[in-house]
């Protein structure tokens, strides 16, 4: 025997005997190699002490056990409750159908153990012969660990022995983890003869060295752990995938990752080549860390040690490189992968579509599922939610629809998730009765709806302030027993702001106390937009100093919306102050570009790329941000008098995806759709659109039979409050000092119209005129000074709308 053999078993009883601190999990490893040495006694001491066997009564559990709400998953809840209420001869398959393809094997991992808390081993192991007879949920090798160990608990080692012996049948490797299962049935049982026959059948082979190395991971030997990998190559036994986990775990936890790929070097200089999972463990654990370079290093290795990489290797790399924002790396090394001849798997994809849609690529996201299907790679459902996700996110509604159908082809149900995403694309686009249809489809189909879901369609309604669909979606969830969350409430009061309901949009702020939901930088910006819509100066200061106080960085929609209601109360003191403060801002770029773009610092087409590239930027956070983003912005624009700039931000929002529905120019008809849009966007947005029509008739095109401008939609489209929507008030009056012959329809109370007749009269009259509505920039005043300019009066607040707010709101703020 060797030197170093020798010290390897010097160090076996140090690594495999408990100390007052730490516990060996698997004795019987370790006392087979000391009986090897004559040390018989000490396997009787360590081997654990417990009654003999028991023959267990054939009585289900108590089937008025509910599992504790909020301890798992609703799925997974909701099954253990099923199973818990099943009688003994009650169909378990029946009880399974509505779960198909939507649990994961860790799912069902986690009923197992609940059922092994209540030693309930008959629906145990009714369950997992189910699983056995089917290919959505086919046990793997933990499962079957955790079934041994069950009915190895209740003393039932015929049942244990049984399965275990199973599982060659059924294809499933046997590793240290259902050895030491077995192992531990028998020793816990005081079979001691049982469990050192079946070390015997390990012997010192892989399973063995792994076995010891799992004790060194669990106490942290990292000396030891090198000596009996050390030994292990020595004895020409090469370690696998469960080697190098136990090796990274172990070094892992000292900080010393760097070892394990010295030994790795070892085993290449001794001819021993590791396989690609042993180089995979150690990436993944640098990639972990976030450890770029590290993590290259070890590819670059295996490379040269002439180890191909496989798909699993290319997906942790593209994982890392997608999670720390270098999507060109991405993109190169995802080419790299191509041109190696290593074809990409599902993982690989799903990777790839997580990735590119967490940074906002969400056209490109739907490209890499063209290409998937394409190369017959087959999509499972972590890919359909990721894609639909994605498309959620982006407001890619045809999309999204596109992919569910595909889905349906392939004789899949959609998952919650998946309809939930279906949802939120089609509120991004503002099509809310699409998004209900879909969410009423999804409950035929039997897909239930969560928090999720709901929270999704409310915020879809709140955007266009259909403040009344909103609260019919809460009230469904009262009804329903789904609890509300705070996402919830914060979308009740978006839609209260947005429909002009200032006094009801405090009361739900102000109610969230008492459904003990504490408020959000989300809530807290909501409260601050209610005091600007409504011209507070005051409350809007507080509220903004508050926010400070509370440890947050006000975002830059809180520091337009304060932009706006300085210039709206003349106040351009403030104004130019809290424009600098942006300025000088040393925590984010963002401020300090858009606060110069404010001021006029990047009019050139030149420095314009600095504003694109902030825009890009805030696109990753998808259509919801943004639309709330470039809202703040147009209204601080068109409030401090910046109307030519207010003009460019809103063609950059529409280049980038935002309010698809805006503009719809044919024969018939021109509309501008604002409904979505703050006082100032709609302003921007319906003076841009009066614009086009003059020009259009100007160089010789023909008038639209009807122009109409889009206020409001949904249940309020019919009524007459729609007049009182901030939306509404302010188009209607740009409207109405352009020509009288813009007016409310009796037919559509959510539609501002205009005839060709009376269109010819309006532009014609002035032909002349650059523009039917000025767009140029306005000087900032000075401080402490009255504005000079004409527009900027024109576009804030008088006295009386001052006055008429306040009385709207003197319950509002009585409540605060």
């Amino acid at each position: 025997m060797t030197k170093l053999a020798l010290s390897y078993h010097h160090t076996l009883f140090h690594i495999l005997t408990p100390t007052s601190t730490t516990h060996s999990h698997l004795p019987f490893h370790s006392e087979f190699l000391h009986r090897r040495r004559h040390h018989l006694p000490i396997l009787r001491r360590s081997l654990s002490v417990v009654a003999k066997a028991k023959t267990k009564e054939l009585i289900l559990g108590n089937p008025s056990v509910t599992v504790e709400k909020g301890k798992y998953s609703y799925d997974v809840e909701t099954l253990i409750n099923k199973l818990s209420s099943l009688p003994p001869r009650g169909s378990i398959a029946r009880c399974l159908d509505a779960f198909k393809n939507k649990l994961s094997l860790s799912d069902f991992s986690l009923v197992f153990k609940e059922f092994a808390l209540r030693g309930d081993w008959q629906r145990s192991l009714r369950l997992f012969k189910y699983m056995q007879r089917q290919i959505w949920c086919k046990p793997n090798e933990h499962i079957y660990s955790l079934i041994i160990g069950i009915l190895g608990r209740e003393g039932l080692l015929d049942k244990s022995a049984e399965i275990f012996d199973e599982m060659a049948a059924h294809s499933v490797a046997r590793t240290v983890l259902s050895y030491t299962a077995i192992i531990n049935a028998y020793g816990r049982n005081g079979q001691y003869e049982v469990a050192m026959e079946l070390l015997e059948r390990m012997k010192p082979d892989l399973v063995t060295y792994n076995t010891l190395l799992s004790a060194c991971s669990n106490r942290g030997l990292g000396d030891e752990a090198e000596m009996v990998f050390r030994t292990m190559n020595e004895s020409g036994v090469l370690p696998d995938i469960t080697t190098y986990s136990y090796l990274v775990d172990t070094f892992g936890k000292l900080e010393k990752l760097e070892k394990v790929s010295e030994l790795l070097g070892e085993m290449e200089a001794e001819g021993n080549l590791p396989e690609i999972m042993s180089y995979n463990v150690l990436l993944d654990a640098y990639a972990h860390s976030g450890k770029i370079k590290e993590s290259m290093v070890v590819f670059r290795q295996m490379q040269g040690a002439g180890c191909i990489p496989n798909a699993g290797t290319y997906s942790i790399l593209l994982s890392l490189f997608g999670k720390n924002g270098r999507y060109d790396e991405v993109r190169e090394l995802f080419l790299e992968m191509k041109v190696s001849n290593t074809e990409p798997d599902a993982d690989t994809y799903n990777i790839l579509i997580e990735v590119f849609g967490e940074g906002g690529y969400f056209k490109e996201v739907v490209t890499l599922f063209h290409d998937m299907v394409e190369e017959n790679v087959e999509p499972n459902m972590e890919t359909y939610e990721g894609l639909i996700y994605s498309c959620g996110k982006g407001g890619l509604h045809e999309d999204a629809k596109r992919i569910l159908l595909h889905m349906s082809e392939k004789g899949l149900v959609p998952s919650c998730k998946a309809y939930t995403g279906v949802i939120e694309s089609y509120g991004q686009a503002a099509l809310y009765e699409e998004a209900l249809v879909a969410f009423n489809t999804m409950n035929e189909v039997g897909s239930m709806p969560t928090i999720e879901t709901y929270n999704s369609l409310i915020h879809s309604f709140a955007k266009g302030g259909l403040y009344k669909e909103s609260e019919a979606i809460l009230s469904r969830m009262s009804e329903l027993g789904v609890p509300r969350n705070r996402d919830s409430l914060n979308g009740v009061i978006e839609a209260y702001r947005q429909g002009g309901q200032f006094e009801e949009a405090i009361k739900a702020y102000v109610n969230m106390e008492k459904v003990r939901c504490d408020p959000d930088e989300y809530t807290l910006e909501a409260v601050l937009s209610v005091y600007c819509f409504v011209g507070l100066v005051d409350e809007s200061e507080e509220q903004f100093r508050q926010i400070k106080e509370l440890g947050i960085q006000p975002s830059v929609m809180c520091y337009c919306m304060m932009l706006a209601v300085y210039a709206k109360a003349d106040r351009w003191d403030m104004a130019n102050e809290l424009l600098n403060e942006m300025h000088t801002n040393r925590t984010s770029n963002i401020h300090q570009v858009i606060g110069q773009m404010i001021k006029g610092d990047f009019d050139d087409a030149g420095n314009w790329q600095m504003v694109e590239y902030v825009f890009d930027k805030l696109n990753s956070e998808g259509c919801g941000l943004g639309i709330r983003f470039y809202n703040t912005i147009l209204e601080a624009l068109w409030c401090l008098g910046q109307k030519k700039r207010a003009a460019k931000v809103l063609s950059e929002a529409t280049k980038r995806g935002l309010y698809p529905e805006l503009y719809r120019k044919n024969k018939l008809i021109w509309s501008v759709d604002v409904h979505r849009m703050w006082p100032g966007g709609a302003c921007t947005a319906t003076s841009v659109w009066l614009n086009d029509m003059q020009e259009l008739l100007i160089n010789g095109g023909e008038l639209p039979q009807l122009a109409t401008a889009v206020v409001v939609r949904g249940q309020m489209e019919r009524s007459s409050i729609t007049r009182d929507f901030p939306v509404s008030k302010a188009v209607y009056s740009l409207l109405k000092d352009v020509s009288s012959s813009f007016c409310f329809p009796g037919w559509n109370k959510g539609r501002i119209i205009c005839h060709k007749s009376q269109l010819k009269r309006i532009f014609s009259k002035d032909a002349e005129i650059e523009n039917i509505v000025g767009l140029s920039n306005s000087p900032f005043p000075f401080s402490g000074t009255k504005t000079p300019s004409r527009e900027v009066k024109q576009n804030s607040s008088s006295d009386a709308k001052e006055k008429s707010f306040r009385a709207n709101t003197e319950l509002m703020t009585s409540g605060v």
